[in-house]
């Protein structure tokens, strides 16, 4: 079932999960172990990221070095049809620009199809750990629109071979990331949503936004959306902050604002063990107010803390 079938049963809330691949070398034992208690809560859909190769030096017997190509959280089409056969629920892979070219991401689409998974989160990537900029594959696409585009052209029965005839149609739900705090390469709001506003009108069918944690962000986010004329469901992106350590590493990666009153509260804090309290509470104070708000829905970000998640929904469903 699609994400905005989901949606359109108009149940508040509904409840969604991301989770990261595991390690190379793990087994799916490790995403089962995860998911299990957050099955409980019966969620509409599970995203699940994907990951870029990094380069890094592998040393030679001779003594020199050569540059290799490394991915280390492989598998996401493979976990997805996991999750699916494991749960009968619905998975979203995430799709991404960085370190794939136009012919990868179609072999993964035209897997995704043949597995019967019928969503996608089509998103840029980051740059790779070593680089400040992000650049694309040679052969790969530089913004999230344009992979977008190639989505839509297959659910068109458009393939890269121009002079393929009679191309399967995909059907595949598109969701596309968004900010309420604007992406940190945008200009300024404005620009970001008209970034946005570009791909609802190419072909986006939902949106999922990036973590905040303050809930008035969500709303006016949403409100400058509407006033553009976009209007497709606008899903909450949620998640608990758990060590104190969080408080520079979600703002330096995330680019993210944490209140005054919570980063004040966590620095109160003598343990981490302490900081998962308010955090939770946090979290918990977050989604009922959405939930009263009737947002159509509520994504939270696991990231390898599900136990804080459960106990956080479990308190609003």
């Amino acid at each position: 079932m699609k994400v905005t079938e989901h949606l359109a049963k108009g149940e508040c809330p509904q409840v969604s999960f991301e989770i990261l691949p595991p390690l190379k070398g793990k087994s799916i034992e490790s995403i089962y172990d995860h998911l299990d208690p957050l099955m409980d809560f019966k969620p509409a859909f599970i995203n699940v990221t994907y990951h870029r190769s990094e380069q890094m030096f592998r040393k030679r017997t001779d003594g020199t070095f050569e540059k290799v190509d490394i991915r280390k959280r492989p598998g996401t089409v493979g976990i997805c049809a996991a999750i699916m056969n494991h749960y009968k629920v619905d998975a979203v892979p995430h799709l991404i620009c960085g370190g794939f070219s136009r012919e990868e991401t179609e072999n993964a689409l035209i897997d995704l199809n043949f597995l019967g998974i019928d969503n996608v989160l089509v998103l840029r990537g980051d740059a790779p750990a070593n680089e400040s900029f992000f650049e694309p594959d040679p052969n790969g696409h530089r913004y999230a629109v344009d992979l977008l585009c190639q989505v839509v052209r297959m659910n068109q029965g458009i393939y890269l071979e121009q002079d393929m005839q009679g191309g399967v149609k995909t059907s595949f739900c598109i969701g596309v990331a968004g900010y309420p705090e604007k992406h940190f390469e945008a200009p300024n709001m404005e620009t970001d949503l008209g970034h946005l506003k570009n791909k609802v009108e190419r072909g986006a069918d939902y949106i999922t936004t990036q973590m905040f944690f303050d809930n008035r962000r969500y709303f006016e986010f949403v409100e400058k959306c509407r006033k553009m004329g976009i209007q497709v469901p606008i899903i909450p992106g949620l998640k608990p902050i758990t060590t104190k350590k969080q408080l520079t590493v979600l703002p330096h990666i995330f680019h993210v604002d944490i209140p005054e009153v919570l980063s004040a509260e966590i620095l109160a804090c003598k343990s981490d063990k302490e900081v998962e309290i308010v955090g939770k509470e946090w979290l918990i104070a977050q989604s009922r107010e959405l939930k009263q708000a009737g947002v159509p829905g509520l994504h939270y970000y696991t990231l390898g803390k599900p136990s804080v998640i459960c106990e956080a929904v479990r308190q609003i469903l």
